[in-house]
């Protein structure tokens, strides 16, 4: 997709927007972190009637509520969660397993085949966004790869996935939720899973080959948005 190509008509990016009348001033977290990755995002997905979103962070009520408000539909599933939860249910697995019953250590790859039977199971191309946040830089790198591929399946063409990278690892563990249509909010919580892994720009655009293009922003605290239209 060519970002020139299509018309700015609204400065909020979403779906009936300029229909309505501005409400009253909302005041911003001081933890809110300026998003032009999410402008974009909102932008891309705007012309789209009914749009569905796929958040794959907690489910915050701000976040569902601020969607709905504009005509998107929107579903939540915390991978990163799911992902330790599994992780955990292997280790027991292996430490409860008698010699020669299955007890071996599966490899990373294995790791990620198995945990996608049962995760992010939607149906091909069903979302025309899909917000990662920056789960893929806490997952074990063998693990990102089919993980990608699954997310291209899920989005629509014409859709597009918006993914948080660290150029050094993270000081401390966040989760992520939407203020308003250009603000994030950061919002510390307990760490769940250690930073993997810092991907350089080359290992991102192979990860995201399936996509037709990309745009990317970098903010002063060093965290590249990444915008990626199938």
């Amino acid at each position: 997709m060519n970002w020139t190509a299509k018309p700015r008509l609204s400065s909020t990016g979403a779906p009936g927007a300029a229909a309505r009348k501005p409400g009253p001033a909302t005041s911003v977290s001081p933890s809110a972190r300026v998003s032009n990755g999410l402008k974009e995002f909102l932008w891309l997905i705007s012309d789209v009637p009914r749009g569905r979103v796929l958040d794959l962070g907690p489910i915050w009520q701000s976040t569902v509520s601020f969607f709905v408000e504009k005509g998107y539909r929107v579903s939540s599933e915390d991978l990163l969660r799911a992902w330790k939860d599994f992780l955990t249910t292997e280790e027991e697995r292996l430490r409860t397993a008698a010699v020669g019953e299955g007890g071996e250590r599966l490899s990373p790859s294995r790791l990620a085949e198995k945990f996608l039977e049962t995760a992010v199971q939607y149906r091909e191309e069903s979302y025309h966004g899909v917000l990662a946040w920056d789960m893929l830089d806490y997952f074990d790198p063998a693990a990102v790869p089919p993980l990608v591929k699954r997310l291209s399946s899920l989005v629509h063409p014409g859709g597009a996935v918006l993914a948080l990278f660290h150029s050094r690892p993270a000081e401390r563990f966040h989760r992520y939720r939407v203020v308003d249509a250009q603000s994030v909010e950061l919002i510390p919580a307990p760490t769940i899973a250690v930073h993997a892994h810092v991907f350089q720009n080359r290992e991102i655009l192979g990860l995201f080959d399936e996509f037709r293009s990309s745009k990317s922003f970098v903010g002063r605290d060093q965290v590249r948005e990444a915008l990626y239209v199938k």
